[in-house]
This record gives C-alpha cells, sequence and structure tokens, in this order.
C-alpha cells in the first residue's frame, strides 16, 4: 500500500490544464378477471413453494416461489432464494412444496448471480411444466401487455397477480422489466406469464418508493440459464463459490470496460470542479442544509450518484455498485479549526470500510497529501485509498478513494468514489481517472 496514492496519482501533477414525496395510501384491492382465473387454473399445478431449511432444527430459514420448465422436474427460481444453501449446503438444506401438498428435496443445478436466478431439479418430475414466451427471449412484447405474477408471499398460500409489462427499466445496468404489479415478499423466484400462461419474467424485487413498483428478470436470462443447466456444476460448498468468483469477475470486467468507455463530466461546486460520470446507469440526488433553521454555521451541499447494479451475493454482501459523491463545505460562522474540524469529521472514509468480516478482509488503507507543480489547475488534496479483499472470491475487492482539498480556510470539497467487487486492476484505473478530474473551476 506504501506506494498506492503515487501509482493512482501518476501522471496527475504532469497533466495539461483543462478548460422524495409522501408515500400515498395502498390502492383498494381490485377484483381478478375471468383472464386471470383461467391463467391460474392452468399455472397451478406448475408452481411450487421453495423453502430453505436450517439442517439441525428442520426448519424453514427463508422461503420463495418457483416454477417447473420441464418434464424432468427442472424449476427456475432466485439465487437470492437458495443462495443459503448454496453458500452453506452443510447447514442448509432445499425442499419444495407443491399446491397439492407434495413435497420433496431440491437439487441445485446452475445459478446466474449477476441476474438472480437459480435452476433447481425436484425429486420427481411434475405432469405439466411452463414454456418460455417466445416474444419475451426476443425482447419484443408489447408495452402495456397485460401479465398474470404467481407465487406464495408471506407463506400465506399461492395467488396470481395482475399487472402491466412497462419494457426494461431505464437506468439499470444489468436488464430488469419494470412490472406494475403488486410483488410481495415470498413471491421471488415465481413466474409472470402472458394472457397464454407462456412465462414473460421471474420475480425478483420491488421498490419501496412507490406503489405497483415490481421487478422482473427477463425471460430470456432465465431459458438460457435452463439451457446451460443441462451440464450442471459441480455445485458443493467449494464448487458454488468458484462459479460465484467467477461470474462476479467477468461481469465486473465488462461492467468496468463501459464505464471507462463513458467518462466523466464536470460538476461545479464553488471554487472546484469535480468528476460525475456520464454513464446513463448512473441515479443523482442533491441535498443542501442552505434553508435550515437556526441558520447552520456552515453551509454543506452534496450530491450523490450511484449505479443501479447491485448484485446480491449474500444477506451480508453485495457487489457491484460504484457510488460517487461530493460534498461542498463553506464556512459561515466558524474560525478556521472550527471549520477543519468539520471538514475532518465529513471526510472519514465509511463506504469502503463498512461490511461484514465474515466476507471481507480488516479494511488496508494510506493516506497521503498530493500537491500538484505550481501553475497546475488541480488544488492539493489529501487523499485517502482504502481497500478491504473478499475472503471467498480471489481478486476482488471493496476500495474507495477519499479526497479533500487543501487551499482554502474557509472553502472545501470533500469526494468519495466507492467501489464493490472490483479487481484490483479496474480499482487503480478509475480512481485515478477520478482524481485526475478534480480542479479548480477558473
Amino acid at each position: 500500500m506504501r506506494r498506492l496514492l503515487s501509482a493512482i496519482a501518476a501522471g496527475w501533477a504532469m497533466a495539461a490544464p483543462a478548460q422524495p414525496a409522501a408515500v400515498p395510501p395502498p390502492p383498494a384491492p381490485v377484483a381478478l378477471s375471468s383472464s386471470a382465473e383461467k391463467v391460474y387454473a392452468q399455472a397451478k399445478p406448475r408452481l411450487i413453494q421453495v423453502r430453505t431449511l436450517l439442517a439441525s432444527a428442520n426448519r424453514q430459514s427463508t422461503i420463495g416461489s418457483g416454477f417447473v420448465v420441464g418434464p424432468d422436474g427442472v424449476a427456475v427460481t432466485n439465487y437470492h432464494v437458495v443462495s443459503q444453501f448454496a453458500l452453506e449446503p452443510q447447514t442448509y438444506r432445499l425442499e419444495y412444496r407443491a399446491p397439492d401438498g407434495a413435497s420433496g428435496p431440491l437439487a441445485l443445478l446452475a445459478f446466474d448471480v449477476v441476474h438472480d436466478l437459480a435452476v433447481v431439479r425436484l425429486d420427481k418430475p411434475l405432469a405439466v411444466h411452463f414454456e418460455f414466451d417466445p416474444r419475451a427471449v426476443d425482447g419484443t412484447l408489447a408495452k402495456g401487455e397485460r401479465l398474470y405474477s404467481m407465487g406464495n408471499p408471506l407463506d400465506l398460500g399461492f395467488t396470481i397477480v395482475e399487472g402491466t409489462y412497462n419494457g426494461l427499466v431505464d437506468r439499470s445496468y444489468n436488464e430488469q422489466v419494470h412490472f406494475s404489479g403488486a410483488l410481495n415478499a415470498g413471491m421471488s423466484g415465481g413466474p409472470t406469464v402472458t394472457g397464454e400462461g407462456r412465462v414473460a419474467g421471474v420475480n425478483v424485487a420491488v421498490s419501496r418508493r412507490g406503489q405497483l413498483v415490481s421487478f422482473l428478470v427477463p425471460a430470456r436470462h432465465a431459458d438460457a440459464l435452463v439451457k446451460r443447466a443441462r451440464e450442471p456444476l459441480a455445485l458443493d460448498a467449494k464448487g458454488t463459490r468458484a462459479e460465484l468468483g467467477r461470474q462476479l469477475a467477468a461481469w465486473q470486467a465488462g461492467f468496468h470496460r463501459d464505464l471507462a468507455g463513458t467518462g466523466f463530466k464536470p460538476a461545479i461546486f464553488g471554487a472546484y470542479r469535480a468528476p460525475e460520470s456520464q454513464a446513463p446507469w448512473f441515479q443523482c440526488w442533491a441535498s443542501t442544509n442552505a434553508d435550515a433553521v437556526p441558520r447552520p454555521r456552515y453551509r454543506s451541499s452534496n450530491t450523490q450518484c450511484s449505479t443501479q447494479s447491485e448484485i446480491f451475493v449474500t444477506q451480508s454482501l453485495s457487489s457491484g455498485r460504484v457510488e460517487v459523491t461530493h460534498e461542498h463545505l463553506v464556512a459561515l460562522d466558524l474560525h478556521a479549526l472550527q471549520f477543519a474540524s468539520i471538514v475532518t469529521e465529513r471526510a472519514q472514509a465509511r463506504s469502503g470500510e463498512a461490511g461484514s468480516r465474515k466476507h471481507l478482509t480488516r479494511p488496508r488503507c494510506v493516506t497521503e497529501p498530493l500537491r500538484p507543480p505550481e501553475g497546475s489547475s488541480r488544488p492539493p488534496v489529501l487523499a485517502r485509498f482504502c481497500a478491504r479483499a473478499y475472503r471467498d472470491f480471489d481478486g476482488l475487492f471493496n476500495a474507495t478513494l477519499t479526497t479533500v482539498t487543501q487551499d482554502r480556510q474557509a472553502e472545501a470539497l470533500v469526494s468519495r468514489l466507492s467501489m464493490q467487487g472490483v479487481t484490483w486492476e479496474n480499482a487503480l484505473a478509475l480512481s485515478r481517472r477520478f482524481l485526475g478530474e478534480i480542479r479548480w473551476a477558473k
């Protein structure tokens, strides 16, 4: 770590100067249409509840849903529904329950952690199974088409929910379908089907910020995983971790290549100019204390931009997220020492140093002042780089670069770049580009 910031700052000094609203009450229940009744009657024998049980107590730990897609008992669910078993098969076991009360063990055949999918096999085949809708696989479903989502919410029994297909979510790096329907806990992994009963997507998540805003994994990803599962991997604990690491590493390589291709755009913060990504997958928010009462002793203006790309690995570990934050601070009624104390507090790196020690090593950090040569367009900064290695996935890290401008007694810019599940090389490359874009505004 000793020369790390020097590596990030390589070329930095010599580069040429640069030119939520309140949530409304839930809507009243809507009676099912006759179409929904027909769809559910046809689909019911193809549905299963997926249960993860603590083996020692024979009691369920998590529940989800699934659906049979082959005559040999092959079924689809979410990866997050079976993740406990996948990573700790000596502690947990998988079981299914069918609507007719039949139950039995499940075997894990394959998973796609990026798209939150898993393929399992029942201990005996069912008489009927679902098919994927060809239009959903090809991406040609019409926006506004009526869809029907099924699953077992809150372990209350199998249900059907009507909703609307609204195409792929904008500003999401990983493909998700926007489904205007009411998904609930326990429905994860269940199917959402067309009026003909063919699978259009897999239930995966719901937004807590709005009503009837739910998300599906596109059918084409489930169809592809089912085909890959015909040659199942050896998914014991060691094999699962190796495959998870391979999938996460491959995803981050493509993501950071695409991110580098979009570049940064400048944002002005008082006397400073700082980078924000031009990638369309970032969602940005801003806040200020300018209107606070009583009048604050310093003004704080914040921006936070983060990617819609987080990947569930375990309940205490996620990967794939990149976040950029800037906080512009101006002293209003503070002397220099008081203001310096506020800036120091704001600069404490948090994102890259947080996380479970079960999955991440202790953070290793290096702090170094970086002073450009006279005449440079860059202000002097104090830079701190921290990294934590993934214990189970060699070569992947959570990393954070925090910078604080050092040239003014009553004004400062605190900037932070946080990266999850990134290789060392990609973390350094993105940090280097980020640092090089922190400049004076004029």
